[in-house]
């Protein structure tokens, strides 16, 4: 193999892993959001300051209460602009693309091991109500008059 090969065989094997559409053989949430969701809301959901604003935000899901599935399932399906407040930190600007690329199942899973195993909350949103906001994504004035308790 040349290096000319050799680079775009490398490309190609970083483009595949880096891909939103890459499966984990265990089909965890947990994997499927470390594939997808870390590289800007880090590693844990902890975030990254200035372009991410955390998701282990018990106090924010928590005050969402039975609207919390809701709200993740619509800025999974629509995505998210705007600016967001989250633990006294303003993300100015941040655009979120839809993850509605990732199917009904990936998104489900997501958003468990976001609500329970992130945040102990009591359940994530079920298929119907992921399918829902995929079928008709929320706006995103909608989904942050929704975070802000409106």
């Amino acid at each position: 193999m040349n290096r000319r090969n050799g680079w775009a065989a490398a490309t190609a094997a970083l483009l595949l892993t880096a891909s939103p559409s890459v499966s984990h053989a265990d089909g965890t949430g947990e994997a499927k959001f470390a594939s997808v969701c870390a590289a800007c809301h880090g590693d844990k959901g902890v975030g990254t300051e200035g372009l991410a604003p955390p998701l282990v935000d018990t106090a924010l899901w928590q005050a969402l209460g039975d609207k919390a599935p809701r709200y993740i399932a619509g800025v999974m399906a629509g995505g998210m602009s705007g600016k967001i407040t989250a633990n006294g930190v303003d993300y100015v600007g941040l655009v979120m693309p839809t993850q509605a690329e990732l199917g009904a199942d990936d998104l489900v899973a997501i958003a468990a091991y976001v609500l329970k195993d992130l945040n102990g909350l009591p359940a994530g949103p079920d298929k119907t109500e992921v399918e829902a906001a995929l079928a008709a994504p929320p706006s995103h004035k909608e989904l942050r008059a929704l975070r802000k308790g409106e």
